[in-house]
């Protein structure tokens, strides 16, 4: 996969800034926190540009994250840039341009995790750059902005202004959710998705990894799990090689990656590979043939889930779990003999809202045993039941008056909460949606401050009932980038739609195709890059 991305250093900018007489960048997407910028711009030369770790950085030469970052991030600054001998030969007469890498902090073979530091300080200057992190994962999000700073005159040199940024995320918290269970994504697919989170700044990436269609996670203990529940057992599967190999690229961009594995319901495809697991439907007193939700009163349900979470545990690093908990149809637990006798034992009556409580506890505790804080969908809450404190919910569903009503109602007993409701961004409308997408106010809920403090970020959701590897990436950006925006910047400053359009078309633009943006240059308008319609600084 070619990880050169076109900037908005291309012709598409330079037309602009032409017919501006502007020499300086429209602004960095997300829009840092404290930006100073001014028309003093100094030239840059591709064989003298140089990254240099400071020798007094925590991080040295060595360090595979920031190594790894220099080697993509040339690429990003310089994309039409090829050394030559007569390059070389100038290699003597210009004077190097270095941007300097101050880390306070180590960790460079660590994971990123939900207390890591992404605040970070950029200072542009004659023939240098500073940029001062605490951690490596600052650093990456420091080289993204420098990276956008970088632009072209129309000769082909290359600029950038003198700038000083102060920046860090509002919040800490800024995901993205694929669904690899209805439709299958190949592995490339989700390397290109999480390049193109990279360059918003999100965070957290959400594998929703198997579900009632499929189990394509090839699971080292129940081999019959993808063998008997993927959509093919040789093809359409996530070996622990593939698993490894995105979670060792999301690494590299600071990005989390987030396993999900959902239940009680959304477990058909887990059923073909675990007889007994799921619930057998009656129809009277008479079996049905048909399977519902997990059951939750047998013992060997519970050992199975202990098992597989242990495996889950080793292969994905991060300290989160997300376990579901949605739509459980309680249809098939009610018509069952054994589950209605479990809950007359338990003390349950009719309540199968209790019974989907007493089973969602048990796996949480599972998790907890595992050192692992739970996720779980809003469904949880909504039905009563008891979690750990530290249980995070997940709001997926409402009007806006609903989910912050919700929003309210949960933060009020000390849950830290995650919001998705406003960016289910599998549906589409006609027109500029992303809007809606922008101006999502997280915080406007009833709650004190302490309150709010407990929504700890947001999550972008593309489910895949009628999403693929073929559009995936149109139809989650540009409209993601709203979200990234508003998951990261200070809300008044970036409150209007108006205002952040030419910035979002310029973020736009600079990753579409070259040819694209050379049609600007031949007298057709700039909006031309906002007609197309793919994303190619990741996919080419």
């Amino acid at each position: 996969m070619s990880d050169v991305r076109l900037r908005r250093n291309e012709i598409c900018y330079v037309t602009l800034l032409f017919f501006l007489n502007v020499h300086t960048v429209i602004g960095v997407w997300p829009k840092p926190q404290i930006v100073a910028t001014s028309m003093e711009q100094y030239s840059l030369n591709p064989g003298n540009f140089k990254f240099q770790y400071a020798s007094n950085s925590a991080a040295q030469l060595g360090c595979s994250v920031l190594d790894a970052a220099f080697k993509r991030y040339y690429s990003l600054i310089f994309p039409d840039y090829n050394a030559g001998p007569r390059d070389r030969h100038h290699l003597f007469e210009a004077k190097p341009y270095l941007l300097y890498i101050h880390v306070t902090q180590g960790g460079c073979e660590s994971y990123p995790n939900p207390e890591s530091s992404e605040s970070y300080k950029l200072n542009v200057s004659t023939n240098q750059a500073e940029l001062r992190t605490e951690t490596v994962w600052g650093a990456l999000r420091g080289l993204e902005t420098f990276s956008q700073l970088v632009y072209q005159d129309d000769l082909g040199t290359y600029f950038v202004n003198k700038t000083e940024i102060e920046d860090f995320p509002r919040f800490q918290f800024r995901g993205i959710l694929l669904d690899t269970s209805r439709h299958y994504l190949p592995v490339e697919a989700i390397l290109k998705t999480l390049d193109a989170m990279s360059y918003s700044k999100f965070n957290v990436f959400h594998w929703h990894i198997v579900d009632d269609p499929s189990f394509p996670y090839q699971s080292r203990t129940f081999s019959d799990l993808s063998n008997k529940g993927a959509f093919h057992p040789m093809t359409h599967v996530y070996t622990q090689t593939d698993v490894r190999r995105v979670i060792s690229h999301a690494r590299l961009r600071g990005i989390r990656v987030l396993p999900e594995f959902d239940s009680p319901g959304h477990t058909q495809s887990w059923g073909k590979g675990q007889p007994g697991l799921l619930t057998p439907c009656y129809r009277g007193i008479t079996p049905s043939g048909t399977f519902g939700p997990v059951n939750p009163a047998t013992g060997s349900t519970y050992k199975f889930m202990t098992r597989l979470f242990k495996e889950v545990a080793s292969v994905f690093p991060d300290s989160y779990i997300h376990l579901g908990g949605d739509e459980v149809d309680f249809t098939c637990w009610k018509s069952n003999p054994d589950v209605r006798q479990f809950m007359q034992k338990m003390g349950f009556g009719n309540y199968f809202t209790k019974l989907e409580s007493f089973y969602m506890e048990n796996i949480v505790n599972i998790t907890s045993m595992l050192n692992r804080t739970a996720i779980v969908w809003q469904d949880v809450f909504d039905h009563h039941e008891r979690i750990p404190k530290d249980t995070v919910l997940h709001i997926w569903k409402g009007t806006p008056a609903q989910y912050r009503e919700e929003l309210s109602r949960i933060t009020k007993t000390g849950h830290g909460v995650l919001l998705a409701a406003p960016w289910y961004l599998n549906h589409i409308s006609y027109g500029q949606d992303w809007h809606s997408a922008y101006t999502v106010q997280p915080l406007n809920f009833s709650g004190t401050e302490e309150q709010k403090k407990l929504v700890i970020g947001g999550e972008v959701c593309m489910w895949g009932e009628y999403v693929d590897a073929t559009n995936l990436s149109p139809r989650l950006w540009p409209r993601a980038s709203a979200a990234a925006e508003r998951l990261w910047s200070d809300e008044k400053q970036t409150s209007s739609v108006t205002l952040a359009f030419p910035r979002l078309k310029e973020f736009r633009c600079m990753l579409l195709r070259p040819s694209l943006c050379l049609l600007a240059t031949a007298g057709m308008s700039t909006r031309v890059c906002d007609e197309q319609s793919s994303w190619n600084r990741s996919v080419h």
